[in-house]
Order: structure tokens, then sequence, then C-alpha cells
């Protein structure tokens, strides 16, 4: 079973699991990122940027790849998740650009893009903590339902209800892109540590079905259940829906502050 952790805002979660990346790469400068984007994970990556501020720590050394990317994005388009990445990642925490990769969205190279992406993650030694958001379609990077848990770096196409859901970060619906290149389910349950975050009552359906439901392609965010180490940090409108709410707040509660996250 998942640890599920209830706080009482974004800016908590954001704050506690920062707190578990910096004492990640304290441990090990060399430290390697699974990186979400979207709006989910911003509060972790603004509070690690503070307390980074308050507390320098060499930061130089840390690796991180990122989930996705989308497909047919011109060079150097704001949305591209190399830009964002760049934009809310790697220049706020001062990170070395060169040790932060992004799927390939090269039309011409996108056959073997996938391939060469998983490659540098093993030739990386793997990921340490990744990053996670899940959708309302309960996809997890854009492995939407029916992803095999097998799956392996490689183009999806998006559902309508994805695109229509990240249509607020561009002009129009029309403009957002219809194909993706995407870490698959198998490559982010490599991760030695998920840590998935959800916010909004929006969310409660797909996280109930990813912590409590049965574990099956039709919900991806349910092959968490599968992985040794899974952390699940929501707000108290995420997890309405959860039948062992209780018992994930009294675990938490009583858990050993030695242990982290």
């Amino acid at each position: 079973m998942a640890e599920v952790i209830v706080v009482e805002h974004e800016q908590a979660a954001g704050e506690l699991v920062a707190e578990s990346i910096r004492a990640l790469i304290e441990a090990k400068r060399d430290a390697v990122l699974g990186l979400a984007t979207g709006s989910t994970p911003l509060t972790v990556y603004q509070a690690l940027g503070r307390s980074l501020s308050a507390r320098p720590l060499d930061v130089g050394m840390v690796r991180g790849f990122s989930l996705d990317e989308y497909v047919g994005l011109p060079a150097g388009h704001p949305e591209s998740y190399r830009a964002v990445i760049d934009r809310e990642v790697v220049a706020p925490l001062g990170l070395t650009p060169s040790n932060i990769r992004v799927p390939s969205n090269d039309l011409a190279a996108l056959p073997a893009a996938g391939t060469e992406y998983e490659q540098a993650i093993i030739d990386a030694g793997g990921v340490d903590l990744q990053l996670l958001g899940i959708g309302r379609t309960g996809h997890l990077g854009f492995n939407e339902p029916g992803s095999s848990f097998a799956s392996l770096t490689r183009v999806k196409t998006l559902t309508p209800q994805t695109r229509a859901d990240n249509a607020r970060f561009f002009a129009s619906p029309d403009e957002v892109p219809i194909h993706c290149i995407t870490q698959g389910i198998g490559t982010i349950l490599r991760a030695r540590h998920l840590v998935l975050l959800a916010f909004g009552a929006g969310k409660a359906a797909a996280l109930a079905a990813a912590v409590e439901g049965p574990v099956t392609s039709s919900q991806p965010g349910s092959a968490i259940q599968l992985h040794p180490h899974v952390t699940v940090v929501v707000d108290e409108a995420a997890a309405g829906l959860l039948a062992n709410l209780d018992y994930f707040r009294y675990a938490w509660a009583n858990k050993p502050a030695w242990q982290g996250i």
C-alpha cells in the first residue's frame, strides 16, 4: 500500500517534498531526479528554490529527466516541456542545463528517440526520485488508459480529455499537440522512489482508483500499487474519495520521523 500524506494545501505539499529532495541531494550530490511538468509540481520546485536560497547547497551535479515532451511544437515554443523545464526548474534551482534531459521531439529523430532516452536513463544509473502528477483520465506522464504496465519511452496519442485539460497553457485548444513522447509506465516503475502529488476535487476519483482500486491498465495510475516505495501527497479535496483515509492519517501521524517520506 502506498503511503498517503494529506496536507492542508499545495504549499504544504511543496515544502514537504522539497525537503525530501534536498535530503536526497545532500546524501547524493549527483542524484537523478524525474521531473514532472504542469501546474501540480510547481509548489515543489518553488519550495526547493526557496530552500536553496536560504541554505545554499551545491546542485551542480544533480541530473534530471523529464517525464515527457510534446511532438510537433516548433523549436523554442514556450509550452514545449524543454522550455518549461528550463524556465521553472533549471534556472530557478541553478541546475546545470546539460545535466537535464527532455525526450527529443525532433520529427526526423523520433523513431529512435524513445530507445535513446531509455538508454540515457540507464547510463545515469536510474532515477532516484520521480515526481508525478495524475490526470483526470488516470494517466501518469502521458500514459493514457490502456497503456501497458511494461511500456517504455515512446510516442503516444493524447486523449481529447487530456488535450482539453492542457488547453489552458495554450492560446487556443487547437494548438495543443495530438502526440507526445513519454516515459512508459515500465520506465516510471524503475525509479527508486515515486512521489505522486494531487490537488483538488477534480483529481479525487483518479487518485482513489490509483491508490485503492484494482490494478488495471484502464487506470494507469494504479500501477503505483506495484512499486515498493511510493509516497502520495494530496490536499483534503483530492483525498475526499479514499476509503482508507482514516488509516492513512493515523499511519502518517505515527510514523517515525527518521523514516522521512
